[in-house]
């Protein structure tokens, strides 16, 4: 049986995941992939505020990391298993 803090901790990332907009960031950090923001907003059509936003909530429920160069941070996901997450809600919709 899984400890119940890797439960909530699980359900945090889930949840963090379970938007649009994320799970499009998810999919496209897939094969150890490091983008920065600008890549991940002209990327989705989407304005670099609101890419920066979901980013950030992403970060913060440990589904992604963020390294730092120069003036440009590129992300990347914490564990790559979670890319598995979209292939298989892509699946799903079949």
């Amino acid at each position: 049986m899984i400890a119940l803090n890797k439960l909530e901790s699980a359900s945090e990332m889930l949840k963090a995941i379970a938007h649009p907009t994320r799970i499009a960031i998810v999919g496209m950090l897939n094969d150890n992939k490091k983008l920065s923001v600008t890549e991940i907003h002209e990327t989705l059509k989407i304005e670099q505020a609101v890419a920066s936003h979901h980013l950030s909530i992403l970060k913060n429920k440990g589904v992604l990391l963020s390294e730092r160069s120069g003036k440009n941070c590129y992300y990347s996901l914490k564990h790559q298993r979670l890319s598995q997450i979209v292939e298989c809600i892509d699946k799903c919709q079949e």
